[in-house]
């Protein structure tokens, strides 16, 4: 009996200690780390305000290829919202939903999971720094509220050790990602002009008459094997009773430090039929070719200038898209909307919509 007293007391004065030492524990906590990139702001303000690439940088969703992830809410900003399901006792259930943001200075996410503690949220803010400001300071925050949960207050003595972790590996995954996107500065696209600036659109099927080219990277002689390309898919076409459904297009092979590669695309249909219906048993000569493109969907962006700048345009929609979340698939092209000498001619301005592939 008096052992079973000794006992009895003991385990009320590690119950007491237990309850004293969770009430002096901190009730919250609070967790920075910081990385560093020279992708521009822009960059990684867009990343980081949608939840498209969430996957590709964050560890809460990590290690289970059978996890269920789901995106809700508008594409970027406040509500955007990824939640996730797995069957790992490590992942669990949760979500982050952007709850505020600044373009170019913050994106505040609220979070839900499985760790312990409540009002869970993180916070990214961007800082210049490094010469001239060129590089910016990615630094992450996280905060957790206990309130009088003790066990959440003990919890917190690993918060370091273990969400810490997670924010490292974390911000890594993202210095590496935004290291994948070209560091252009797409903002200048439809800056003044709102028509003018990049989008998704859905494009329907279509059928294209090609015939490729490579020549030397002079603009004369680029501008003479477009339009001699054009003159042999047009013969092509009146051959096989074939129309235009839309204008001509450039499809860039390699654009090198000497020599163009490129393929003149037609998009064409039978007379008086849907253009989207895919052709076949065509008769087609002088190495012109048939090519079907399925439905896609594309990134797009409407462009006046000349054709030398399209290089720079392409890159920029190109990093416009990947920080949305989408992937860059086939080649870039641009449709030619008031013909090829306009865009060479001097003092004259051509006009395209300049296009990638993406899913």
């Amino acid at each position: 009996m008096t052992r079973l007293l000794e006992i009895l007391i003991s385990l009320a004065i590690v119950a007491l200690l237990f309850t004293i030492v969770g009430f002096i524990l901190p009730s919250s906590r609070h967790l920075e780390h910081s990385v560093e990139t020279n992708r521009k702001v822009t960059i990684v303000f867009d990343t980081l305000n949608s939840v498209r690439h969430f996957k590709d940088w964050n560890p809460s969703v990590a290690g289970d290829p059978n996890i269920r992830i789901n995106l809700s809410g508008p594409d970027s900003g406040a509500g955007a919202k990824v939640s996730w399901s797995s069957e790992e006792k490590a992942l669990g259930a949760g979500s982050w939903t952007i709850s505020e943001s600044e373009p170019n200075k913050r994106v505040a996410y609220a979070i839900e999971d499985i760790d312990r503690g409540r009002n869970k949220r993180s916070e990214f803010t961007f800082t210049p720094t490094g010469k001239a400001g060129r590089n910016i300071q990615i630094t992450q925050s996280y905060d957790v509220d206990y309130g009088l949960n003790l066990l959440g207050r003990y919890s917190g003595l690993y918060v370091a050790s273990n969400i810490g972790e997670k924010m490292k590996l974390g911000l890594a995954s993202l210095s590496n990602l935004l290291a994948t996107i070209p560091n252009i500065d797409y903002t200048v696209l439809g800056k003044d002009d709102p028509s003018m600036a990049p989008r998704v659109v859905d494009r329907p099927g279509e059928n294209l008459l090609v015939l490729n080219a490579a020549v030397p990277l002079n603009q004369i002689t680029i501008q003479t094997q477009m339009k001699t390309n054009i003159e042999w898919i047009k013969k092509n076409m009146a051959a096989n009773g074939l129309e235009a459904a839309g204008p001509v297009r450039i499809i860039t092979n390699e654009y090198g430090s000497q020599i163009y590669s490129f393929d003149v695309a037609q998009p064409v249909r039978k007379a008086g039929t849907d253009a989207t219906a895919e052709l076949k048993g065509l008769n087609l000569s002088n190495n012109v070719e048939l090519l079907y493109n399925p439905p896609s969907k594309i990134a797009m962006v409407p462009f006046k200038g000349h054709m030398s700048n399209l290089q720079n345009v392409r890159d920029a929609l190109r990093a416009w898209a990947m920080t949305r979340g989408y992937e860059t698939t086939d080649r870039a092209y641009e449709s030619w909307k008031n013909g090829i000498d306009a865009g060479f001619a001097a003092g004259q301005e051509g006009e395209y919509d300049v296009v990638w592939s993406i899913k």
